[in-house]
């Protein structure tokens, strides 16, 4: 099964594997998922990093390359993916997050997230 993984889950997933929960570990760890992350991931790190933001202290380069060197796929970002924004109702107004459930929507795939808030966007969301 192929896993898009929320921002936070995969800051986690990357530096402290101590904050996933036991269901998380089990999706992550389950050699038949593929787990992805999403360039809008890495632009959201970038952006709050370079605000400052105590919870994004990563380098955006240097998480990339782990990913990849870690088996993770990246997903791009494409038009396709913007547009679907106007099928999700507004229950959430993070542009982040509403863009990453748009991707998981288009593409099919799950998506994880710790933020009980995305929940109700779709059955294909799974919160751990």
């Amino acid at each position: 099964m192929k896993l898009l993984l929320d921002t936070h889950v995969l800051l986690w997933a990357a530096g402290q594997p101590e904050r996933l929960s036991a269901a998380a570990l089990a999706w992550l760890e389950n050699p038949d998922n593929t787990l992805m992350f999403s360039a809008v991931s890495l632009w959201e790190v970038a952006i709050k990093h370079a605000l400052g933001r105590d919870d994004f202290q990563v380098d955006a380069r240097l998480l990339r390359r782990g990913l990849l060197d870690n088996g993770y796929v990246e997903l791009e970002l494409n038009s396709a993916h913007a547009v679907a924004i106007d099928t999700l109702p507004p229950i959430h107004k993070d542009p982040f997050d509403r863009i990453l459930i748009a991707q998981a929507k288009v593409e099919g795939i799950v998506f994880l997230t710790a933020d009980a808030l995305l929940a109700p966007y779709s059955a294909s969301i799974r919160l751990v």
